[in-house]
């Protein structure tokens, strides 16, 4: 679901805006496009609404990346977190992040794909360079520390 949509509340669309902030942080000229999905019938129907989509653009073709936009989508997942309060339970639904799959496109279509959630390696026609595959693996980690902190001690 493009990422405009799901910025319901204060915390997603920090935590989105701590996103963006990751990947052009790493590729400072990328331009971040929250609506990257077309508002069609048809596109809808393909849309997971358990999902956070981003769109990133470089100016031009990027050779160390092998291509000219990313489309970044963040599986979620809630979880019900169960917590008293007084003698009353409660239970929270807690947003994790379940995954992460990176796609870069040119002109021909896609060019490869990252997926998190199978061995994150680079599988397609022409993937991008070692040192440019390595800062989307880094904003792909930093999406886990945004949705997964890890709990206070």
């Amino acid at each position: 679901m493009n990422a405009a949509e799901q910025a319901r509340s204060i915390e997603y669309a920090s935590k989105i805006a701590a996103i963006v902030g990751a990947f052009k942080g790493q590729l400072p000229d990328l331009r971040s496009d929250l609506k990257p999905w077309a508002n069609d019938p048809d596109t809808r129907e393909l849309v997971d609404p358990d999902s956070i989509d981003i769109g990133f653009h470089f100016p031009g073709f990027s050779r160390s990346f092998n291509c000219r936009s990313l489309l970044v989508q963040i599986r979620l997942h809630s979880v019900a977190e169960g917590t008293t309060q007084g003698t009353a339970d409660a239970v929270a639904n807690i947003v994790k992040a379940i995954g992460v799959e990176v796609v870069g496109f040119n002109h021909h279509g896609e060019q490869w794909h990252l997926s998190t959630i199978n061995n994150w390696q680079f599988e397609g026609v022409a993937p991008p360079q070692a040192n440019a595959g390595e800062k989307i693996k880094l904003c792909c980690r930093k999406i886990f520390q945004v949705f997964n902190p890890e709990p206070e001690v």
